[in-house]
């Protein structure tokens, strides 16, 4: 059984782009109206804009901000402040700034409101670690933490290449070393594996194209999320090696650790292997720290501290450093291993991994993925490269059989001669695997407004016949009958006259007419057009539960892990219309069978609906034996997001 504590830390976070222009009503949030500025000698641009920004707010600004956070330059701010009468600090850079920040915020008292400008992550931790006669100490407590910070993306566009990749590997840093912290627990460890998983995609992308906002949004996202698990658990090895190297003997804050992570990651593998297993997972590889480093080389970052600048004769004073005094890691820090793993970061030679069969799986893998690069449409080299990397990092985190891997094999054969013109085998794989409504909703659940989407199914087929306006899509066949009527209109509610619904269904004993081979053409299926309302209606039956085809290998597959083939009630509608995204959605019967337990999760709740029971005449006029039910319901489609393929 896994102990751990867990405290939540809240921080104020505004994320988004263009979100400097936020400061003034942030500022006033604090109930600060004199705002001290603080940046680099570098960023006297930005220091100028954010003053425009703050307007009456702004009291002056201070960009003396240093490296390692010098403690005569934190006195030099610490005097500015009092001399301008500051009662809040507004610290817009990169780590450099946000340790200035911290650092007068200890001394004074003043809030702090941060907008980070690199991927450092210090900004989301209470951490300061402030440098004094050659010397840098670190300590931690909960006011050092900014208690706002703002982050715009668009103010790391102009980041440079080589900062974006060492500042992103930096911030990689705190989510490596929160993963096997003596203080971790299961939130921190997600928050450190999806910063890695974000990092890791990021980063090529930057590189590739330094426009390129979305990246620019992981990167920054996975940054505030790295540095949420650096303040959450404690730090171990590297970050004491990066600030003995940093602090001591002058080097580049995010370079060293760029350097550094993963010869740090190497020494501690063999006492951290569940750690070291779920970083090359999300790594999309066979053995961590290998991978980090040929990530770093592949992004054209520095892999030695000889090219930082360190002297090999400096090595044994670092060593001297680094193993002073006792800390927090996984393997024991001595003297021998401490000066073994800076001379192979010197050197910058790539890491042994941790056993020669994970090396020869990573060279494997490096070796498939390179196939890709010369793929020219960039989105497909993307999809084949990830999903390599993770069928391969499958294959190694759960040490597959070839007997294993051959039934795989085999269970896609039979999948494959499963499929017909009539049953598709394969989205039954996907439904059950709850793939399609992955897929489903990153596609469709983009706009709050519209109705919801749901999975396709197996069943629809292209082409439905056409039938007038309050046909009759049963035609005799037995079940309670159903009066449905529906509306089509765009998010405000206007009309969509001439809208095309194609609408299926099985019949009561849960059978499709593709599924009955004797079937003289289509039965409970058709499309109708709108009306000048914008409305559709037409008789059925009430749809009830099935089981999806269980007769194959899908079938198999559920009652291998004692799972039922059941769907919940409900219609399929597909409705389409000019310059309208087109709808694929399914409405579900209130208080039918299944409806928290569908088989291909594809139940959402707003697309639960009341069916009411109604006795007596039936909508048109007809005597009824016994109940009927009734459907009324608006769909509202979304505007399309890209030309429209036509209407159906």
């Amino acid at each position: 059984m896994r102990a751990f504590t867990y405290s939540s830390q809240p921080a104020r976070v505004v994320f988004g782009a263009g979100t400097l222009s936020r400061l003034p009503e942030e500022v006033a949030r604090l109930g600060a109206t004199r705002a001290l500025i603080l940046t680099t000698p570098g960023r006297t641009d930005l220091a100028r804009r954010t003053r425009e920004i703050l307007g009456a707010a702004a009291a002056g600004e201070f960009a003396g901000a240093a490296m390692h956070t010098p403690v005569d330059v934190t006195e030099r701010a610490v005097a500015v402040a009092r001399e301008l009468a500051a009662d809040c600090l507004v610290a817009v850079g990169g780590g450099s700034t946000t340790g200035l920040a911290k650092a007068v915020s200890v001394r004074t008292g003043l809030p702090q409101l941060v907008v980070p400008t690199t991927y450092a992550g210090s900004e989301a931790t209470p951490v300061l670690g402030e440098t004094e006669s050659g010397t840098k100490t670190t300590r931690s407590a909960p006011e050092i933490r900014p208690g706002t910070v703002l982050y715009d993306v668009d103010l790391t566009l102009g980041l440079p290449v080589p900062v974006s990749v060492t500042s992103g590997i930096n911030a990689m840093a705190h989510a490596v070393e929160a993963l096997y912290a003596p203080e971790t627990d299961p939130v921190t460890d997600q928050l450190a594996l999806q910063s890695i998983e974000l990092l890791a995609g990021a980063l090529p992308r930057i590189v590739a194209d330094p426009a390129d906002r979305e990246a620019r949004a992981d990167a920054l996202e996975a940054a505030w999320l790295a540095g949420t698990c650096l303040g959450s658990v404690g730090m171990g090895l590297h970050h004491k090696l990066c600030h003995t190297l940093g602090g001591s003997f002058g080097l580049p804050h995010a370079p060293t650790h760029t350097v550094v992570l993963p010869y740090a990651m190497a020494y501690n593998a063999p006492a951290a292997p569940d750690a070291m297993r779920r970083i090359a997972r999300a790594l999309g590889a066979a053995d961590a720290p290998t991978a980090v480093h040929d990530l770093i080389r592949r992004l054209g970052a520095p892999t030695s501290l000889a090219e930082l600048g360190l002297a090999e004769t400096d090595l044994p004073h670092a060593v001297e450093l680094a193993t002073a005094t006792p800390y927090p890691n996984p393997r024991e820090v001595t003297t021998d291993g401490i000066a073994a793993l800076l001379q192979a970061a010197f050197s910058g030679r790539r890491p042994a991994p941790a056993a020669p069969l994970a090396d020869s799986l990573h060279t494997l893998l490096a070796q498939v993925t390179a196939g890709f690069e010369g793929a020219p449409d960039a989105r497909v080299r993307q999809l084949l490269t990830d999903l390599t990397r993770r069928l391969h990092g499958f294959v190694a985190d759960n040490d597959l059989t070839d007997a294993e891997w051959r039934y795989a094999i085999d269970f896609l054969t039979r999948t494959g001669q499963q499929c017909s013109a009539t049953r598709q085998e394969f989205i039954l794989l996907s439904d059950t695997l709850g793939i399609s409504s992955a897929v489903d909703l990153l596609t469709n659940s983009r706009t709050a407004e519209s109705t919801p989407s749901a999975v396709l199914g197996p069943f629809y087929v292209e082409g439905p016949p056409p039938l007038p306006d309050g046909a009759d899509l049963a035609e005799g066949l037995p079940g309670t009958p159903m009066y449905a009527s529906v509306r089509i209109t765009d998010l405000e509610g206007k009309p969509l006259a001439g809208a095309a619904a194609d609408i299926w269904q099985s019949n009561e004993d849960g059978y499709y007419d593709v599924q009955l081979p004797d079937l003289d053409g289509p039965q409970l299926r058709a499309r109708f057009r709108a009306d000048d309302e914008g409305r559709i209606r037409f008789r059925s039956i009430l749809p009830s539960e099935y089981p999806i085809p269980d007769d194959g290998p899908v079938g198999q597959m559920l009652a291998a892990v004692g799972r039922h083939p059941y769907r919940a009630p409900h219609v399929h509608f597909m409705i389409s219309a000019p310059g309208r995204r087109t709808l694929v959605t399914q409405l579900f019967v209130a208080g039918g069978a299944y409806i928290d337990a569908d088989c291909v999760f594809g139940v959402k709740d707003a697309l639960v609906i009341d069916f009411p029971e109604h006795h007596g005449p039936a909508p048109d006029g007809r005597p009824t034996d016994g109940p009927w039910r009734s459907l009324d319901y608006t769909f509202r489609l979304a505007p399309a997001t890209e030309a429209p393929s036509g209407d159906k």
